[in-house]
């Protein structure tokens, strides 16, 4: 195999056009070559969408950051702290020598007419003096006097502040709550007081106006007596095929004084959607209250409903055309000829004015026409 012929070179007079490399655009630099020096080119880096995204929400949280306020600097202004408490005093129950001592409410007792004593306690852990205002609030905290309604607290002080509670001649013998309210630098704590009331003690409770609404069960408890109540309920729901639900007693989240009505409500999603059911509520409390209530719902379903009213308008349809069919058949069926009178010719009878077309002779058997 002989070896390839060298390709003939160009000649300045080839009339052929020249070739030219491509170029690069401004300010880069060609594949494969470097820039002047001997310096190898420097990539310029890509904004791809993705590092644009990025960036773009790095910007948005440092602005959202910078405009938005710290929650415990405005509170430590307003005067409170961030859950709402005041940040630099405080109210409680008086007679505790710290937090370990401190009780959860004001707790007296006594018979009608008698007067209570107790104290409350202001801390003023600030470094500015403290005014607050004091007053009661709720039926026992109405009962309550402090020795003066406004008190100043110095610096790093802590102030008891004397109150009465006076129960009224009348009252009913049982237990009664009520709040001790402090107000200052734009804060506003409150003091739980309860109060027994000696005499005889009834624990009377209802439970009314139940109904099934929806997925939920609806109900209202009432305190009958003249004790504090934390009731406790019992869900059971019964169909035609058996039981539906069967909650245990168990407690409710609240506490009845006397008089008081609370409306709750008591979630069933599983509700059967073509069944009749009977609710039955229970509810016991302490001192032996107890009371029981039902009430009772007819579940259908809506669209075999709708179709049984359909079947039902059709029926009624159908025999009332078959009726109509039938009276108009027998409006149709020719009346039998009225008997002739004496002395008429043949063939007339005794209402008959004139031939009729309708009512021709009939032919004789055998006769032509």
């Amino acid at each position: 195999m002989s070896p390839p012929a060298p390709r003939p070179s160009r000649t300045p007079d080839d009339p052929r056009p020249r070739r030219t490399p491509p170029t690069a655009p401004p300010g880069r630099t060609p594949p494969g070559r470097t820039l002047p020096g001997g310096t190898p080119p420097v990539p310029r880096p890509r904004l791809t969408p993705s590092v644009l995204a990025a960036v773009l929400t790095a910007v948005f949280a440092a602005l959202l950051h910078a405009l938005t306020p710290f929650p415990a600097a405005a509170d430590t202004a307003a005067g409170a702290a961030p859950g709402g408490a005041p940040a630099d005093w405080a109210a409680r129950p008086g007679g505790g020598a710290g937090d370990r001592d401190a009780r959860p409410y004001v707790y007296l007792e006594g018979t009608p007419g008698t007067a209570l004593q107790d104290r409350l306690a202001v801390t003023n852990s600030g470094r500015a003096p403290l005014t607050v205002r004091l007053r009661g609030d709720g039926r026992a905290g109405a009962w309550a006097r402090f020795a003066d309604d406004t008190v100043t607290v110095p610096p790093r002080t802590r102030a008891e502040v004397p109150l009465a509670l006076t129960v009224p001649p009348a009252a009913t013998p049982g237990d009664a709550s009520g709040e001790l309210v402090a107000t200052g630098r734009g804060a506003e704590v409150r003091v739980p007081v309860r109060v027994r009331i000696g005499g005889p003690t009834l624990a009377a409770l209802t439970v009314e106006d139940v109904e099934i609404a929806g997925g939920a069960i609806r109900y209202a408890l009432v305190n009958r007596g003249n004790a504090l109540l934390r009731p406790r309920l019992a869900v059971r729901v019964e169909g035609v095929f058996g039981t539906l639900l069967d909650r245990p007693e168990r407690p409710l989240p609240l506490e009845l004084a006397p008089g008081r009505r609370v409306e709750r409500t008591e979630p069933w999603p599983d509700a059967p959607a073509l069944d009749a059911v009977t609710v039955r509520l229970r509810v016991v409390a302490e001192g032996g209250a107890r009371d029981e209530a039902e009430a009772s719902e007819t579940y259908v379903p809506v669209a075999p409903a709708a179709g049984g009213g359909l079947l039902l308008v059709g029926g009624v349809a159908a025999l009332a055309s078959r009726a109509y069919r039938k009276r108009r058949t027998g409006r149709g069926t020719p009346r039998p000829p009225e008997p002739p009178e004496a002395g008429a010719p043949p063939g007339t009878g005794a209402s008959h004015r004139g031939p009729d077309p309708d009512h021709r002779p009939l032919a004789q058997a055998g006769a032509r026409p």
